[in-house]
């Protein structure tokens, strides 16, 4: 399902500072979508709720997840039926920010999948919520990028996004590997929160293979807890080739090959999106990539019991 941002899915727009700030649909976070789904018996049986940034709604049984109904965003938040075994994972959760206003809680976990004799399964999950979706249900845990559709159709030109947070780290964490498989790993230093927000010129060849420029950028780190809310921060979007710019960072750089995303192509085919370069800084996208994460290391690591509190989001022009 494709998204197109335009001015009867933005909520309102307000001026500041002489610019314009427009909402991303849901961007507000006070509405959800809650998944009731009874994990399989020979793990527990237990009844889980996952839950999606959308209309407010709930959703009874173990369905594949695929209506977002107006919704651009997707979530970390999946159901998996691996050898036939129905399994849960939710790391993102709707939290009370004040009475009647909520936001959103990204939060670094480990996910427990047991069953005596057959599983023992311990997973790393970050929370991530990002522009795009998840292809449900998920069969393993190889290869999690080809799992989403990262990125919505946008050909605007923002200056920045904007929005609230709030973050907690364990003082006392460490970065833990476990993907499931194998033994568990642990590293010094504690895993960082990450938000970027990307625009990408993209175009498929004869051979369905999809092809980026990147057009704008802007992407950060948070490695120290906050006192509280900060409002109305702002990521600015800088354009064109930014590698020698004073600001420039190692991680704003171009997506490695072997890292790169996924979208589906005009045939419905899976296929990476592999940025072969900076784009003119004049030029006009064709995809907005906007992501937020409670970690920013490789899949399954995380300092386990960050909470990366997010709240209004919106673009600024």
């Amino acid at each position: 399902m494709k998204y197109i941002l335009s001015f009867s899915l933005l909520l309102v727009s307000v001026l500041a500072f002489g610019q314009t700030v427009e909402p991303l649909p849901y961007g507000d976070m006070n509405r959800w979508v809650t998944r009731n789904i009874k994990e399989s018996h020979i793990i527990g049986g237990n009844m889980r709720s996952c839950y999606a940034i959308g209309p407010t709604r709930t959703i009874d049984g173990d369905e594949p997840y695929t209506d977002y109904k107006g919704s651009p965003w997707a979530s970390s938040n999946v159901m998996a039926k691996v050898v036939g075994i129905t399994k849960v994972s939710n790391a993102l959760f709707p939290d009370e920010r004040k009475p009647g206003d909520k936001c959103a809680r990204l939060s670094t976990i480990m996910e427990h999948c047991k069953a005596i004799g057959l599983i023992n399964i311990d997973v790393v999950v970050a929370a991530t919520m990002f522009l795009g979706k998840m292809f449900e249900p998920i069969k393993d845990t190889s290869d999690p990028y080809r799992k989403m559709e990262m990125g919505i159709p946008f050909t605007r030109r923002p200056v920045a996004l904007v929005y609230d947070y709030r973050l907690t780290i364990p003082a006392d964490g460490v970065r833990t590997y476990s993907s499931g498989f194998g033994r568990k790993k642990t590293y010094p230093g504690t895993d960082k929160a990450e938000v970027f927000i990307l625009l990408q010129r993209r175009w498929e060849d004869s051979d369905g293979n999809i092809h980026a420029r990147r057009v704008g950028t802007g992407r950060e780190l948070f490695d120290k807890s906050t006192s509280g809310w900060v409002d109305g921060h702002r990521l600015v979007v800088n354009y064109g080739d930014i590698s020698h710019k004073p600001y420039f960072k190692p991680y704003m750089d171009l997506i490695p090959a072997e890292k790169s995303y996924c979208a589906l192509n005009s045939k419905g085919e899976i296929r990476r999106v592999v940025e072969e370069g900076w784009d003119s800084p004049d030029a006009t996208p064709t995809h907005l990539l906007v992501m937020f994460s409670a970690g920013s290391g490789e899949p399954y690591v995380g300092t386990i019991g960050t909470n990366f509190y997010v709240d209004n989001i919106a673009l600024e022009y």
